[in-house]
């Protein structure tokens, strides 16, 4: 792993240190990350609610308003399909709330992986329509490549209405309600520039944008909203509407008590957390911590996350994230819709903790195809730039982690398949400098479907023409590529001294909050450290370390699955870390994660 720092100039370190009122530290963490003036500097360090546009400014929403407000009027049926991810869950969750507040019963349904496939399919049509027939259709998280399927709702008598994040190429949609910022107008404007950073969704990426957004104009602040940021906008514009016909409801209703469903959308789905996204993150992050929804509560108890602990965007990833994914991707994603609706706390607290044991056994499969798959690499495919993975024994709804997995390990791109029915389907991830996207693009005469964006894919492929997608996809890779797939790369934030490691910086960091997609957390370099402790390995696979500060403090750090390379003792080294709290028996620590480690540079 090769390490770089591009240190910014110390004028303009030590400018935007004094206009903005931050240490030195921090100003550079700010330049890096492209704030270099004092009010752009505030502006992102105190994110405020007041800084949300008007929802109205997104393309199709204000017609999207008007249907919702008129099956609330009426009385009317509607009936949500939401997605199976937490993004899905999370806004089927938060629109089907918003409108049993206004007084509508709306049933919802979430496709089944393994029966319904992925999105708008016929068959989680007709399961949503079973019983009374809807009058207003409302698909969340898919349906934007869907013209059949609307077509088919439409020509039973049904409104259809489309809020979707996933890019697409197709032509939009030609019947039904579309909100989707990267999907251009009706009116013909071409929007976003091809240059807008893309989503984590899993639909074909394309350059297509919003509205009437001029090309050479910046992005939208709401370009990247997930799913579940849209239907907070389609809310906030329903709310507005309503407040102006003095609906009593709406004149209650605390907008910001939402949020806590948007957060944790929001963070699942990788989206950048920069402008609106950042904003809806920060405070919903804090919603969260104090939600009140028994659901969310039971399911952070159940994660071990203590009453009153501060939330962060880790917690969502590695906690209650794959809790929620995990319904979806071996049972039913329903039934997390469920526990973030209900009210029963007993209810709630049983749900949690079948959702924690789908977790469990997804975690123990995803260890089991984990150890099959690397087995795989070092018998058959070492040698591919490019690796393809299938096997008749693996679940297709777990592969995507694996695929992750694989491919840091090996640093190259790899795909990774399971079985279902006549197709090998699964998930592909990605290294630096290497796009799955145009990989694919290569190899579309053997797919049956694919979509995402450079770094993470879903895939299906004949089993037939398995082997032959093998081959094309390596040479793919190494055309791209060349002979090599560049060496990984450590980005080093800023370099600290260890007395600089303490509560201030920390509580300084802390306005930086959340990090994630976009505003990634920062590695910081220590140099010229000596281990005077010997590192202390537990669970084999990692190892517990500290070093001593010139005021002879001692500073606690944690270095997971690096057992096998510990830093040597009494001479001197270079660490990368990043820098968290640690919450543990009801204390608050803050702690070390060691990303690397070398032989102090000369």
């Amino acid at each position: 792993m090769r390490w770089f720092h591009t240190p910014s100039p110390a004028e303009q370190v030590a400018a935007l240190s004094r206009d903005a009122g931050v240490s030195p530290v921090v100003a550079e963490l700010l330049l890096r990350g492209g704030w270099d003036e004092a009010a752009a500097a505030q502006a992102f360090l105190r994110p405020e609610l007041a800084g949300l546009t008007d929802p109205f400014a997104i393309g199709g929403l204000e017609p999207v308003v008007g249907r919702l407000a008129a099956a609330i009027a009426g009385g009317e049926q509607v009936v949500v399909l939401g997605d199976y991810d937490v993004d899905g869950v999370s806004s089927t969750a938060l629109l089907v709330a918003t409108l049993r507040r206004f007084g509508l019963e709306p049933r919802f349904v979430v496709p089944r992986r393994s029966e319904d496939g992925y999105g708008l399919s016929r068959s989680a049509i007709d399961r949503a329509l079973e019983g009374e027939a809807p009058k207003l259709f409302v698909a969340l998280d898919c349906g934007t490549n869907s013209h059949d399927e609307v077509a088919y709702l439409v020509a039973r008598g049904l409104d259809v209405i489309v809020v979707d994040h996933h890019r697409s190429k197709e032509r939009p949609l030609a019947q039904g309600l579309l909100v989707n910022p990267h999907v251009a107008d009706r009116s013909g404007g071409d929007g976003i520039p091809e240059s807008a950073p893309a989503s984590a969704g899993e639909s074909t990426p394309g350059p297509v944008g919003a509205g009437a957004v001029e090309p050479s104009a910046p992005p939208p602040p709401w370009l990247n909203l997930c799913t579940v940021g849209l239907v907070f906008k389609v809310v906030h514009g329903l709310v507005k509407r309503l407040r102006t016909e003095n609906h009593p409801v709406a004149l209650r209703m605390k907008l910001r008590d939402q949020l806590d469903l948007v957060a944790l959308g929001t963070v699942a789905d990788l989206v950048p957390l920069r402008d609106e996204n950042r904003i809806l993150a920060r405070h919903g992050l804090r919603i969260l911590q104090e939600t009140q929804r028994p659901g969310l509560r039971a399911l952070m108890e159940i994660s071990g996350i203590a009453p009153g602990q501060a939330i962060a965007p880790a917690d969502i990833s590695f906690r209650l994230g794959p809790r929620i994914n995990a319904s979806g991707r071996l049972a039913d994603a329903a039934l997390s819709v469920e526990l973030l609706l209900s009210e029963d706390a007993a209810f709630c607290f049983e749900t949690a903790r079948q959702l924690d044991t789908f977790n469990r056994e997804r975690q123990d499969i995803e260890r089991k195809i984990t150890d099959e798959a690397d087995r795989m690499v070092e018998e058959k495919y070492l040698a591919d730039p490019g690796i393809v993975l299938f096997s008749e024994a693996w679940h297709a709804g777990v592969v995507g982690i694996v695929a992750g997995r694989v491919s840091r390990h090996y640093h190259r791109p790899c795909i990774v398949l399971g079985n279902e029915g006549d197709q090998a389907k699964g998930s592909g991830r990605s290294v630096e400098g290497v796009n799955l996207v145009e990989i694919l693009g290569r190899c579309g005469e053997d797919l049956s479907s694919w979509g995402g964006h450079p770094m993470a894919v879903g895939v299906a492929v004949p089993k037939d023409r398995l082997e032959r997608f093998r081959e094309r996809f390596a040479a793919a890779v190494r055309e791209q590529v060349g002979q090599a797939i560049p060496e990984r790369r450590l980005e080093v934030a800023a370099w600290l001294r260890a007395d600089q490691v303490d509560e201030r910086l920390m509580a300084e960091l802390d306005g930086l909050h959340p990090f994630g997609q976009g505003n990634p957390q920062p590695v910081f370099g220590l140099r010229g450290i000596v281990l005077r402790r010997r590192p202390e390995v537990f669970k084999v696979r990692h190892f517990r370390f500290w070093l001593e500060d010139t005021r002879g403090r001692w500073l606690h750090g944690v270095a997971w699955k690096m057992a096998e390379r510990l830093p040597p003792l009494g001479a001197p080294v270079d660490l990368a870390v990043e820098l968290s709290w640690n919450y543990f028996n009801d204390r608050k620590l803050l702690q070390m994660e060691l990303i690397d480690w070398r032989p102090a540079a000369e």
